[in-house]
C-alpha cells in the first residue's frame, strides 16, 4: 500500500500551511491598502472636478469663521476676496519643488475690509542662480500689488509642523497658519488658505502659479490585483510543491515494495531449490 497524502499531516507541512496563511492575510490587507488609496485618489479627482473651476465665491460665505473648513471638501473651492497686501509679512516656504526644479513658494497675508487677515500662496519662485543660490533663496521676490487688489484664490488646508524645522531669515518650512497668525499678530484664518489664481490689478511681474493638479488615480488598482495575484500564486506554488513530494515519496515507496518483492522471490527460489537438493539426495539414496 502506497504512503498516498499522509505526508501532508507532518509537522513540516503544517508549517507550510501556516506561513501560505500568513502570506495570503498579508497580501489581501496590501491590496485593501492599494484600494483605499485609490478611493483617495478618486476622492480628490472628484474634488477637482467638482470645485477647481466653480464660480468664485465670497470667502467670508465660505468661511464664516476664522477656524473654518470643511474637512477636504472644501479643497480647491474658488473665492474671491478684497482688500490689501500685507508685504512687511511676506514670507518664503523653503523646499518647494515645481516639475524637478528647487525652489520657494511666497506667502503674502492679505487683509480683509474687515480687519481679518487670509494667507495668499502667491506663487513658486526658483531658486537663485547667482547671490541667492549662495543665500538659498530667490534672486528676486516680485512684489506684491499695493493699494486695493481683487483677488481669486483657492482653498488649501494648513499644513502641519515639521519637528526640528524652524523659521529663519524670512523663510518657513511649512504652511503652518497658526504660526502664521502668530507671525502676524493679527485676527488670522487657521484652517486653510489661499492659492492665487488671478489679481486686479495684475502686477507686471509675478511668481508662477500653482499649476493644476493632475487627474490621476494612479497604478493602486494595478497593485491591488497584483496582490490578490501572489496571493492565488503562493496557493498554486504550494499544491505543486506538494504534487511533487506526493510523486517523490509514493515513487520511491513503490520502488521499496518492488525491491522487497524481488528480495521474497530470491528467498522463495532459494527455498525451492534446497528442497530440490534434498529431493535429488533422496532419489539417490533409494535408487542405490
Amino acid at each position: 500500500m502506497t504512503t498516498g497524502w499522509r505526508f501532508l499531516l507532518s509537522k513540516r507541512w503544517g508549517g507550510y500551511v501556516a506561513l501560505l496563511i500568513v502570506f495570503t492575510i498579508v497580501c489581501v490587507l496590501l491590496a485593501q491598502w492599494q484600494f483605499n488609496r485609490r478611493a483617495d485618489a478618486r476622492a480628490e479627482i472628484a474634488r477637482i472636478d467638482g470645485n477647481y473651476d466653480a464660480t468664485p465665491v465670497l470667502l467670508t460665505d465660505a468661511l464664516p469663521t476664522l477656524d473654518a473648513y470643511n474637512d477636504e471638501d472644501q479643497k480647491w473651492s474658488t473665492v474671491e476676496i478684497t482688500g490689501h497686501y500685507l508685504s512687511d509679512d511676506q514670507v518664503l516656504v523653503r523646499n518647494r519643488p515645481l516639475n524637478g526644479s528647487p525652489g520657494f513658494e511666497v506667502l503674502v497675508p492679505f487683509q480683509l475690509a474687515n480687519g481679518n487677515v487670509f494667507v495668499i500662496d502667491r506663487g513658486w519662485l526658483p531658486t537663485g542662480s547667482s547671490n541667492g543660490a549662495e543665500k538659498n533663496a530667490p534672486d528676486v521676490v516680485p512684489e506684491a500689488p499695493t493699494g486695493t487688489v481683487e483677488v481669486i484664490a483657492r482653498l488649501k488646508a494648513g499644513e502641519p509642523t515639521l519637528p526640528g524645522r524652524r523659521s529663519v531669515d524670512g523663510q518657513i518650512a511649512t504652511i503652518h497658519l497658526p504660526d502664521m497668525a502668530t507671525r502676524i499678530g493679527l485676527p488670522t484664518y487657521t484652517e486653510a488658505y489661499g492659492l492665487l489664481v488671478s489679481e486686479n490689478p495684475a502686477p507686471k511681474t509675478a511668481p508662477t502659479l500653482a499649476p493644476k493638479p493632475e487627474r490621476d488615480e494612479g497604478p493602486h488598482l494595478s497593485y491591488a490585483l497584483q496582490w490578490y495575484v501572489f496571493a492565488v500564486m503562493g496557493f498554486i506554488g504550494l499544491g505543486y510543491g506538494a504534487r511533487q513530494e506526493y510523486r517523490q515519496v509514493n515513487v520511491s515507496d513503490l520502488r521499496e515494495q518492488e525491491r522487497a518483492r524481488i528480495r521474497d522471490d530470491k528467498k522463495s527460489r532459494r527455498r525451492k531449490s534446497d528442497a530440490d537438493i534434498e529431493d535429488a539426495l533422496l532419489d539417490s539414496s533409494q535408487t542405490h
